[in-house]
């Protein structure tokens, strides 16, 4: 029997891992493969997003109820889950911008955070990691820090003079980021919307959009079909509600139209030690001849 392959893919909060790439980890669940959702953070210092959930008993231990949220989120996803069990950073407002607070992530030297992926990684032994690029996705400090984390583990945890306590060396095949909305992206919803006569609610988006910011859809190597999980994945989605509200632009798209004009989510290929010929369509694309052929 083939030898299951394995995907690890590195958030900074709970709720990260169902808003980028859940279609994505969905399908590979299903074709048999694991994958490890790995959160650095707890999302302690995070808002309450849904107005429904702004109740007294939600608001007096809010890590809790995010850790539940995580666990219903992972069992609808079929992931296997591991706190890597840092302090949320928050996201700092105001000007001048206030000081992170000093027990967070963002300010965890970065070979203590490092070495506690790198632990994980040995014991998971991924062949794929994804994380974030080095923007974070957006500037929030958790997701810059957990680019870096996840960048300098996928580089030492398969050398055995790096954190020679913490496992036997594993060196992960290849390194992803993952790509969330793009102006491209925005553009074909909203077209889509306006031409059903649906409201769109991107409009006012792309208008502030910066007309000399470059797409990152430039960026992306690989596009992976997953719109039969695109269910799967807001429901995981909605299983966060403290930070997802179901009212709001996330679903704004009806999901048959969501299927037709972008039925894929969207990777940067970073880093690979196997053969692959870009662009792919599968993250695992030559990981499969080398693993089940060696």
């Amino acid at each position: 029997m083939a030898e299951k392959l394995r995907l690890m893919t590195v958030h900074a909060h709970p709720d990260d891992e169902s808003s980028k790439g859940a279609a994505t980890t969905a399908r590979y669940v299903a074709e048999g493969h694991e994958v490890m959702v790995v959160t650095c953070t707890g999302g302690e210092r995070g808002s309450v997003l849904n107005p429904a959930m702004e109740r007294p008993e939600v608001l007096a231990d809010l890590a809790a109820v995010r850790r539940g949220e995580m666990a219903r989120a992972a069992e609808i996803l079929g992931v296997r889950h591991h706190w890597l069990g840092f302090v949320d950073s928050g996201l700092p407002e105001g000007d001048p911008l206030p000081p992170l607070p000093e027990d967070c992530f963002a300010l965890v030297p970065l070979e203590e955070s490092t070495e506690a992926l790198v632990r994980v990684m040995r014991e998971f032994r991924p062949h794929v990691v994804i994380t974030y690029d080095e923007n974070g996705g957006y500037p929030h400090p958790d997701h810059i820090r957990c680019h870096e984390v996840s960048v300098a583990a996928f580089d030492a945890a398969g050398d055995p003079d790096r954190f020679p306590g913490v496992g036997d060396p594993w060196q992960p095949l290849k390194l992803y980021y993952s790509h969330g909305f793009s102006r491209a992206k925005l553009t074909t919803f909203h077209e889509a919307l306006e031409a059903r006569g649906i409201e769109s609610p991107y409009g006012e988006w792309l208008g502030r959009w910066d007309p000399d910011r470059a797409d990152v859809l430039e960026r992306v190597t690989t596009r992976v079909e997953c719109a039969d999980y695109f269910e799967q994945r807001d429901e995981a989605l909605k299983a966060h509600a403290t930070q997802i509200d179901p009212n709001s632009r996330w679903f704004a798209v009806p999901r048959e139209v969501e299927r037709e004009v972008w039925p894929t989510e969207e990777y940067e290929l970073v880093r690979s030690l196997v053969d692959t010929t870009l662009p792919e369509d599968d993250l695992f694309a030559g990981v499969r001849e080398k693993v089940h052929c060696s």
